[in-house]
């Protein structure tokens, strides 16, 4: 836990007082740069996707959309919030605010399982009914978005486990809980940081670059970490566990026939 005895630097009171001070608030500045991470990447592409909307050149956004991104977007301020709380020394409120991740989790996880597949639907729907080029169009987005399930499905394990993981050491082991919150609110993240569009990207032919910058976005906290404590703190190391498996799968099936084969009759069409 951020100022605890472990978190001290023994080099004198000075470097120790400015030391400790990061300790507070590198979380305040990480849970910052994800809510502005999700803002810059959704943003201008729900407003080019409204455009294109009002255009007939994609479906309509369902609800399930709105519902889910009124969550992420509660779970991205709850995190701000929370890191705040602590920074400041509210742990009371920072506890009690806590309890609605007890919600909010499982509610995120349950409307991505129903958007996914709506968001699918509507583009096979379209694709059935469309001709000529337009067809392949929505056929080369299907590929695609039969790809991206494979990562929804990873972001669908990996972050309501690491959630788990992070409300269980709540009381036990403070300093994995914060670490392992952040750690699983990294993993969807690459939904926002695919839509920064300045950004290099080896999409739509792999997702390693989603994959590189998942690494970069936790790279500040990991590396004062080590800086700081001069090891590597074992909630990265259970992360990493838990993140590493599903995203290697990934490449496996990444584009693959027998893959894509089998994606319409997951998502319920076909």
């Amino acid at each position: 836990m951020a100022g605890s005895a472990s978190d001290t630097i023994a080099s004198g009171k000075g470097e120790g007082d400015w030391a400790t001070s990061v300790d507070r608030w590198i979380f305040v500045v990480m849970a910052a740069l994800f809510f502005v991470t999700a803002l810059a990447g959704f943003i201008p592409d729900s407003v080019r996707k409204i455009d294109m909307v009002a255009a007939s050149a994609r479906p309509a956004f369902p609800l399930i959309l709105h519902v889910h991104a009124l969550l992420m977007g509660a779970w991205l301020s709850l995190l701000l919030v929370q890191s705040a709380l602590m920074a400041s020394g509210n742990r009371r409120l920072h506890m009690t605010l806590g309890a609605s991740a007890l919600v909010l989790a499982p509610a995120i996880v349950i409307t991505g399982a129903i958007l996914v597949p709506t968001i699918y639907g509507q583009y096979w729907d379209a694709a059935a009914l469309a001709t000529g080029a337009e067809r392949q169009g929505l056929e080369a987005e299907l590929v695609r978005k039969g790809n991206i399930t494979l990562r929804n499905l990873v972001a669908a394990v990996v972050f309501p486990l690491c959630v788990v993981l992070a409300l269980r050491a709540r009381l036990s082991d403070p300093g994995f809980h914060k670490r392992m919150i952040f750690l699983a609110t990294v993993v969807p993240l690459p939904a926002a940081i695919a839509r920064l569009t300045w950004l290099p990207s080896t999409m739509p032919a792999s997702p390693l670059s989603l994959d590189l910058f998942t690494l970069v976005w936790i790279a500040p906290m990991f590396a004062w970490d080590v800086l700081r404590h001069r090891h590597i703190h074992r909630a990265y190391g259970v992360w990493l566990a838990c993140w590493a498996p599903p995203t290697l799968l990934v490449y496996v099936l990444w584009g693959s026939d027998w893959w894509l084969s089998r994606v319409p009759a997951l998502m319920g069409v076909g």
